[in-house]
């Protein structure tokens, strides 16, 4: 796979993931709302995902060694992998109870972070324990952050 395709892909699904779940967290601790929860997932899966390629676009022509067209591609795979990946979660929001959805969602997003980690570790020739537990690690700190800043939040209207 060309490296500015690997580039996109991997950054966008690991941005979909934890940026997506974390939102959700929060969102779910902070309202409790099937409606908050799956209108932060489609706008996060719209800005977010346009966000997340103009900074990869930026961050590769900033490097002054990509082709024009490495650049587009790193941008156009960011895109589309945080946009699709992002709206995966929407399908457990929309068929099950919110607590459950989330739920199938941290399993869904921590399952596709613990393969990607993988496939990096092996490509890299790093031990895949160590890289898979480093990223599942960083994205349970900033899940269970969110999930007691939406707690926090909730005590504001009361």
């Amino acid at each position: 796979m060309k490296d500015s395709l690997r580039t996109g892909i991997s950054f966008g699904l690991t941005s979909a993931i934890i940026t997506t779940l974390g939102l959700m967290v929060g969102l779910h601790s902070g309202t409790g709302s099937k409606m908050v929860v799956l209108g932060g997932v489609l706008t996060i899966a719209i800005a977010d995902a346009f966000s997340d390629a103009l900074g990869i676009h930026i961050s590769e022509e900033s490097e002054n060694v990509h082709a024009v067209g490495q650049i587009w591609g790193a941008t156009i795979a960011t895109f589309l992998a945080k946009l699709i990946f992002a709206l995966t979660f929407v399908v457990p929001v929309l068929l099950l109870p919110l607590g459950t959805a989330i739920i199938v969602s941290l399993v869904w997003g921590f399952s596709v972070l613990t393969v990607l980690s993988y496939v990096i570790a092996k490509a890299t020739g790093e031990r895949p324990w160590k890289t898979i537990g480093e990223h599942l690690l960083i994205a349970g700190v900033v899940i269970t952050i969110t999930h007691y800043v939406g707690d926090w939040v909730a005590t504001l209207g009361a």
